[in-house]
């Protein structure tokens, strides 16, 4: 492998054992209690709303989490816009044409601004909103650990690299998620986070007509499965068309692993968590016992809100802009452990 090669790979691993393996202490429930009392609150106030308006809102911003916190840690750096200087996330492989509802985080921010403003972080708000939106469609509840601060950048480069295909099998994801210290069980069952929502034709035509470069469907798609699929998504489809990722799009279960047992997954990046024998077991499981999947669920969030990159940063007014740099307070790691301390 050639010497420049090994140094990216090198410098590209650095970075996430860094975010891993920076200390989660000053995160904690209740971090906006005496500053802030009413912003979890807000959040769900705004988050019901916009499930009111549009379901498909909410499932939106709950997978905001995981592409926010895998990509330089949970900094709301996915929420940039691209600057003259600076390609941010949005227009990456992963979310371009299919992160949305953005808005709705302009909402919630909004309203606590006027409640508090320069308080809550978006970062953390990214967090509330997705546990929200699994609470408000039946899913587990839970108490979420905040105290997070926004990046003062994004890249659009780190989203391409770090960030997997619709076409990921088993052993890549299972890769990507232990460079991140989650486990097998963590990947299954934050894949549940597809029970809720919508996905495009576009990352399902490869499956249905040229798998592996077969010209053929996948076989692991269910025969009657597929042809309703064929009728959603034809060859002439515009491929931004969307499909429900399960047979209960507006409700958080665990439906989506019995459509994995039934070979009803859509994406193939789904359907190979029961095709292949290490996640297959999970899988099972989790068909069979919601409270199992709900536990999972909640502890693979909370493990994946740790992540961090130690960054410095700051509370931004806007999440789609950093802060003036003549507004600028930023605070490092151990500056904000300092103050997180004097305020317990």
């Amino acid at each position: 492998m050639p010497t420049s090669q090994l140094m990216t790979m090198l410098v590209f691993l650095i970075i996430l054992v860094h975010i891993a393996l920076v200390s989660s202490l000053n995160l904690r429930p209740g971090y906006y209690s005496e500053t802030c009392p009413e912003a979890e609150f807000i959040v769900r106030d705004v988050m019901k709303r916009a499930l009111m308006r549009e379901p498909r809102s909410v499932a939106s911003v709950m997978r905001f989490q995981f592409h926010d916190c895998f990509v330089n840690g949970c900094d709301g750096s996915m929420l940039l816009d691209d600057t003259p200087t600076m390609l941010g996330e949005k227009l990456s492989l992963s979310n371009i044409n299919s992160l949305r509802s953005y808005e709705v985080v302009d909402e919630i921010k909004e309203a606590l601004e006027k409640a508090c403003p320069g308080v809550v972080s978006c970062a953390d708000i990214i967090i509330m909103a997705s546990r929200d939106a699994v609470a408000l469609t039946g899913g587990p509840d839970w108490e979420v650990r905040l105290g997070r601060l926004d990046s003062l950048t994004a890249s659009q480069e780190d989203a391409d690299n770090i960030m997997p295909s619709p076409r990921a099998n088993a052993t890549t994801l299972i890769d990507l998620f232990h460079r991140f210290n989650l486990s097998i069980k963590d990947l299954v069952a934050l894949s549940g986070s597809h029970s809720i929502g919508e996905g495009r034709c576009f990352s399902i035509m490869f499956r249905l007509y040229n798998q592996s470069g077969t010209g053929k469907p996948d076989p692991a798609i269910n025969p009657i499965f597929r042809e309703e699929l064929y009728k959603r998504c034809p060859l002439d489809v515009d491929q931004n068309t969307t499909v429900e990722l399960d047979s209960t799009p507006r409700l958080f279960d665990n439906q989506y692993f019995k459509d994995l047992v039934a070979g009803r997954g859509f994406l193939n990046s789904d359907e190979t968590l029961f095709t292949f024998p290490l996640t297959k077991k999970f899988v099972k499981l989790y068909s069979k016992g919601q409270d199992e999947f709900f536990r999972d669920f909640v502890e693979g969030m909370l493990k994946m809100g740790d992540l961090q990159s130690g960054q410095p940063g700051e509370i931004r007014r806007n999440c789609r802009v950093v802060n003036s740099v003549a507004d600028h307070l930023v605070v490092g790691p151990q500056h904000r452990m300092e103050s997180n301390h004097k305020s317990i």
